[in-house]
Formats: structure tokens, sequence, C-alpha cells
């Protein structure tokens, strides 16, 4: 039996949380690839903190080295400190180029995207992707971002993590969502019901009307964490029952071996 995924979120009324340690955590978040630059005012209005706070935290960031200060601008962008962090984290994710071999191969047999993520509060970021060599491919890359709610990758990591975990991350969606909740979490709710019966998740043109995928959990670290695994590309040629049929089981089929190779390798 797998351990439960313990929650990656913190509670604000859990007397050990640090709130000001998470705001500042808040801010770096809200930097990506299109929005390389932001000032006080943005990030204020983004995270929901006052600007007087923001001002201050991004001033202690920037002396850390996380941000950086681009005075023409008068904006941040994020600083080698940032990515230093990511370079360790990646570094530390020996299954990555564990996959790596498997995840071309079956790219390649597929002419499909193949790819590993993480989960980053209510997104997806993708941290291993390797690409088949059809004229359909989804052109996305290391480090490309993607909603939760409405991808495989989000909706897999829901199916699979704790449950604690889970109601924490579907009540900021919820936040996020406003109105458009109901319909979202039904997509969801879709996605739970596919995992419960095949072990996967799929998202049919949800986030992108172009774009079909599956997805499967991979736990590692002996249980404790959760990388997502997908494989997906047009939707013009990916129908739900080739999603169903045969790349959702040739999916799973991959995870399982990296996951035996992987325990393999720690226990040598």
């Amino acid at each position: 039996m797998r351990k439960a995924i313990p929650s990656e979120m913190g509670d604000d009324k859990d007397r050990n949380f640090v709130t000001a340690l998470a705001r500042g955590l808040d801010i770096l978040r809200c930097f990506g690839p299109a929005d390389e630059y932001l000032g006080n005012a943005e990030l204020a209005k983004r995270t929901n903190i006052p600007r007087p706070t923001v001002s201050r935290m991004t001033a202690t960031l920037t002396q850390l080295g996380y941000l950086r200060y681009v005075s023409h601008l008068e904006k941040y962008r994020l600083g080698p400190g940032v990515l230093e962090l990511g370079y360790r984290y990646l570094a530390s994710e020996g299954v990555r180029e564990l996959a790596r071999p498997f995840m071309q191969e079956l790219a390649d047999a597929t002419d499909c995207m193949v790819a590993m993520a993480a989960v980053d509060g209510t997104k997806v970021n993708y941290i291993q992707v390797c690409q088949g060599n059809g004229p359909m491919v989804l052109r996305l890359a290391a480090g490309s971002q993607v909603p939760m709610a409405t991808t495989a990758l989000g909706r897999v990591y829901l199916a699979a993590t704790h449950e604690h975990d889970r109601n924490q991350r579907l009540a900021k969606l919820e936040e996020e969502y406003g109105r458009d909740w109901p319909e979202v979490l039904r997509g969801i709710e879709r996605g739970f019901e596919d995992y419960q019966k095949y072990g996967f998740c799929i998202s049919d043109g949800e986030w992108n009307r172009d774009v079909s995928g599956v997805a499967v959990p991979m736990f590692v670290d002996g249980g404790e964490h959760i990388l997502p695994m997908n494989i997906g590309g047009s939707a013009l040629r990916l129908t739900r029952r080739i999603l169903v049929e045969n790349l959702g089981p040739r999916l799973k089929e991959l995870v399982d071996q990296v996951s035996a190779l992987s325990q393999g390798s720690m226990s040598s």
C-alpha cells in the first residue's frame, strides 16, 4: 500500500506556519515566462499582500539574490538565487535522467510529447520533456507551466495525492476560477473517475482545444512525493479511444519500468 502524500501547502492556522516566508514565496511564484518583469504594485495586486509589505519583501529578496531590480523599468526579475535552488532541485531528481531514455523512446514511437512534471501550488511545471518527430507534436519545454485544474497532469496529481492536500488545492482553485468553478470542478471529477477506472487521467481538448493527453502519477522517495508524467499531442489525431486503449496503458508501463529501476538503484 502506498504511503499517503503529505500536504505541501501551508495551513495559516498552524502555529508552525511562517506567514512572512509564505508571502515571500508567493511573490517569487508570480514570475514566469510571460511575466519576466514585475513591479511592487503588480505583485501586491497578484498576491493580495499590502504594497508596503511587498516593498519590504522585494527589497529583502533582492539583497538575498532571489530578485534583481531593473532600475530603468522600476521593476524586478528573478535573480540567480532562484536559479541555483532550481538547479539543485533538478539535480537531486535522479529519476529524471533515469526516465529520459524511456520517455524519448515512447515519444519517438508515438510522435507525441512525453513529459515529467512537478506541482507548485495550483500550477504544474515541466521538468523533463521529450519530443517526437511528427509535425503535430506539442511544443513545450522544461520550465513551461500549465494549469492544474484542466490538464491531465494536474488532475492525476489531485487524484493520487493525500485527501488533505487535495482539499487544500481544490479550495485554492475554487478561489482562482470563481464563477467558472462548477464547470471546472466537473472536469476534475471526470478525471477522478478516469483514474479510478484506468489508473490515469485524461484531458481531451480542455486545457487547449487543440491538445489532448493522458497522465500517470509516479511515486518517488518511497511514496512521499508525486511526479506526474504525461503523453500528449494534437487533439485531431489523439481521440479518447487512442488515449484510453493505447497511450494510457503505454505510459503506465513506462512509469512502472522507471519506478522499478529507481527503487533498484536506491537499494543497490
